[in-house]
């Protein structure tokens, strides 16, 4: 049986938790950032995960994490 190829785009832009869930960058944290409070910054700072219907999709375009 052949191997799956990664998707690399998806593998450069998420990341698996331990227990299964993908992570991903925050948004808005690019440019004007001088407009955005320090406390917002700071929240943004912390990866995001995804809902289990495009978790579902990102696991299956990554499929050997």
């Amino acid at each position: 049986m052949p191997k799956i190829k990664t998707s690399r785009s998806a593998a450069k832009r998420f990341t698996f938790s331990k227990t299964g869930k993908v992570k991903h960058k925050r948004t808005n944290l690019r440019h004007l950032l001088t407009s955005k409070a320090r406390g917002r910054k700071r929240g943004l700072r912390r990866p995001g995960t995804l809902n289990k219907t495009d978790s579902a999709t990102i696991h299956r375009m990554i499929p050997y994490k």
